[in-house]
């Protein structure tokens, strides 16, 4: 039987020093896929109320990750950022990312003294912070941010999908699926790909673009 990977603790967070000190966790989701925003979120965990379970979104089955959204949302202070496609066709998607994780932080309701971002770099953030390299596998405030993140734009991207119901967003969430890459070779991109994209790019140098 193989070893489970070990779950997130609120142990990042007590060396930095909580519970004196006011600390967020910060996550994005939405760098790979072709169509829709990045979406970031920043959440405040009560040390006394911390949802069981906590875990890298991407590891939670979909009824789970859904459930813990619920609680977060019910139980923690919480924020959302967001950097559009055209952000992310001007700056790139990584400025953009930092952007949007820059958003949902200022988007507290209270000033934070320490900040805890999943991943390797770092926004221009006011507070100190740290970058966390598998931050949600370790860190329970950024799972939480992970996990409402990832439930917030895939809501978003099941709207899109109505608009837009040929490249299957409701089941890709916009990535480059075999679905979504035969949809964009029929018909050719929406309003809501990225320009900046190279199987985008390519595709609208053939003049084969949809307008509405």
């Amino acid at each position: 039987m193989k070893n489970q990977s070990p779950k997130p603790t609120y142990d990042l967070e007590i060396k930095i020093g909580a519970p004196h000190k006011l600390i967020c966790g910060v996550d994005e989701v939405g760098r790979g896929p072709l169509a829709g925003p990045v979406i970031a979120a920043a959440v405040i965990l009560d040390p006394e109320n911390i949802p069981h379970d906590l875990n890298d979104s991407k590891k939670l089955s979909a009824k789970k990750r859904q459930y813990l959204n619920d609680v977060i949302l019910a139980c923690a202070e919480h924020a959302f950022g967001e950097a559009s496609l055209e952000e992310i066709d001007d700056l790139n998607i990584l400025h953009a990312s930092m952007l949007a994780m820059k958003r949902a932080v200022e988007n507290l309701p209270r000033k934070v003294d320490h900040i805890l971002v999943d991943g390797n770099r770092l926004p221009d953030f006011e507070a100190p912070a740290t970058a966390v390299i598998k931050g949600d596998q370790k860190s329970v405030s950024i799972a939480a941010a992970s996990i409402i993140a990832k439930i917030k734009r895939d809501f978003l991207m099941k709207k899109l999908s109505e608009i837009h119901p040929e490249y299957g967003w409701d089941r890709n969430s916009g990535y480059g699926t075999r679905e979504h890459m035969e949809a964009l070779n029929l018909v050719g991109p929406s309003r809501f790909h990225r320009k900046s994209f190279a199987p985008i790019r390519d595709l609208m140098t053939q003049e084969n673009i949809i307008t509405d």
